[in-house]
């Protein structure tokens, strides 16, 4: 939240100094020329690289990198427009094995896959946030609390497919590597002052070899799918946001952008059957309504004549465990299973200054918890969870602090059920017990004989 331009900061709140550029800003490098002489500069630099992207996230469907920032002392700033050059390889050549520096590395690396940039090494300043454990790891936000700089970040959301890119912009974007190295060298001294830097070394390497997952029924995640009803209504939805898919590849314009959520779910409850009805639909509206209402209404026609058999059904089947919500009745020992252990992890990661989720993902503390191995003896159970947690993907510092942990919900979850069904059974076995077959005041309960 800003101040009102009334309110003056106190003598605590000194204003914080506004991040500029050093040494200005350089041209765009949008020519194999240009881009030659930036390349022997950078090749000549020192240090790691500090680089970013800026994508048309909102306005195209692809991910591609319309701008790529770098900077590397000696060098100074270039900021390349990857559209014209096309062929980045001098770019690569001259990174080398260079460090990468980058701020949430695992949005930019599949963009800067995509034109052959790819790390050898890295540090990502966002994760290195994490596991320092600070509050808030956005770039602006550890430039202003680490570096006592303000950076703006009134651009971010634009359209980075514009031509030309307006003055403006490029700034913004430039000033996002501008203090990379500064803000690597000092959150690098804070890991090691902390004992994390092997675990930051370890986070790191697993990001290098980030992939985007392929997502599975992707149009299951249309806002307001669940006020849908019925198969046919489902096969509805389906057919819509796989059509809006594809016009959207093709013209690479975000599917929002032709028509919304909210329009799929109204054409496919209403299920209109011509132009007039379906443009006559409450809700259905986008910048593409009109102009695509054939394939919108093909897609309905192919989805009222689907075959009962070939309609999607309303709950699916994944390869992981059910919903936690659900452990107590199909599985009441593993809902117990599952309570110690996020209790036990939590408690680690409160004790080592770590957010939960960087200590253990919480699908991966389900799938252990749901499936664990067979074996009950606390030796071979232990070797088989680390086992469990490495082929599951988690950090060899991760399973270091968890899988004793794991193991022992394990154990103890079995063993409270047990305990409870041993303290319920009457002492039958001890012929000397009181009331070893009647009531409490000692009868048969039997009759009286009356």
């Amino acid at each position: 939240m800003t101040d009102s331009p009334t309110e003056q900061p106190t003598s605590e709140e000194q204003p914080v100094e506004l991040l500029t550029l050093a040494d200005g800003l350089p041209p765009v490098i949008d020519t194999p020329a240009a881009l030659a002489a930036y390349c022997a500069a950078l090749a000549a630099g020192s240090g790691p690289v500090a680089i970013d992207a800026e994508r048309a996230s909102g306005y195209r469907y692809s991910n591609r990198a319309y701008l790529i920032q770098v900077k590397r002392t000696g060098a100074g700033i270039g900021l390349i427009d990857p559209i014209p050059l096309g062929d980045l390889t001098p770019l690569a050549d001259a990174i080398g094995d260079t460090e990468w520096i980058l701020h949430a590395a695992t949005q930019d690396l599949p963009c800067l896959a995509e034109v052959g940039l790819r790390p050898v090494a890295l540090f990502d300043t966002e994760l290195a946030g994490r596991l320092l454990n600070y509050p808030r790891v956005g770039l602006a936000t550890l430039v202003e609390t680490l570096l006592e700089r303000h950076l703006r970040k009134e651009h971010s959301a634009v359209d980075w497919s514009t031509r030309p890119l307006p003055e403006p912009w490029l700034e913004y974007a430039a000033l996002d590597v501008e203090v990379l190295v500064e803000l690597r060298d000092l959150l690098a001294t804070q890991l090691e002052e902390a004992g994390k830097a092997d675990w930051a070394r370890q986070e790191f390497e697993h990001v290098r070899g980030f992939e985007p997952a392929v997502r599975v029924d992707a149009w299951r995640r249309t806002s307001g799918l669940h006020k849908v009803r019925g198969r046919r209504t489902l096969g509805a939805v389906r057919a819509l946001w796989e059509t809006r898919d594809q016009i959207a590849r093709e013209r690479d314009v975000t599917p929002g952008r032709l028509i919304p959520d909210a329009a799929i779910i109204a054409a496919a409850t209403a299920m209109p059957t011509s132009r007039g009805a379906l443009l006559g639909t409450s809700g259905f509206h986008g910048r593409g309504a009109a102009r695509h209402a054939r394939e919108w209404l093909a897609a309905l026609q192919e989805a009222a004549e689907l075959p009962e058999n070939e309609l999607p059904t309303r709950v699916t089947h994944g390869d992981g465990p059910p919903a936690p919500r659900t452990w107590a009745d199909k599985d009441p020992v593993a809902a117990r299973r599952l309570e110690l252990a996020r209790a036990a992890v939590s408690a680690l990661a409160e004790e080592h200054a770590v957010p939960l989720e960087n200590l253990l993902t919480p699908d991966t503390l389900r799938r252990v918890m749901w499936s664990p191995p067979a074996t009950r003896d606390a030796v071979d159970l232990l070797e088989a969870v680390i086992d469990q947690l490495r082929g599951l993907g988690a950090r060899s510092w991760q399973i270091g602090l968890t899988a004793s942990a794991l193991s022992r919900a394990v154990l103890d979850a079995e063993a409270a059920p047990a305990a409870a069904r041993r303290k319920r059974q009457p002492r039958s076995s001890d012929p000397s017990s009181e009331g070893e077959a009647g009531s409490e005041d000692g009868s048969d309960g039997g009759s009286d004989g009356s």
